[in-house]
């Protein structure tokens, strides 16, 4: 399966919405996209809503854009994770150093 990477600008701050898998094929797509959108003092929020199955390659993004943006004084912000994604986060205790922003956290 792909992964569709909708990207928004507006003056220093980024809304990515992705739809698809995460995985070995599609993340080094995605890591090339989004790594620009951590510098300058921007913030980059990342909707995962949409994300239907994520692998370690997938975190591995993820690390990367987090260090990009505190190396750049941004921030970076995951959005709605499904809660197999969330899981997957929550199991490496990466929720702990990544913000995640998810509705139902906690359930499941």
């Amino acid at each position: 399966m792909d992964l569709k990477v909708d990207i928004e600008k507006q003056d220093k701050k980024s809304t990515v919405t992705l739809n698809g898998e995460i995985d070995i094929y599609t993340a080094p797509d995605l890591k090339e996209q989004l790594l620009p959108l951590t510098k300058d003092k921007s913030t980059l929020e990342v909707d995962l809503s949409e994300v239907s199955y994520m692998d370690s390659t997938g975190l591995g993004v993820f690390i990367s854009l987090l260090k990009s943006a505190k190396e750049h004084e941004g921030e970076l912000y995951l959005l709605n994770p499904q809660s197999k994604v969330l899981r997957l986060f929550t199991i490496t205790g990466l929720d702990q150093i990544l913000n995640i922003e998810a509705p139902h956290r906690g359930e499941g």
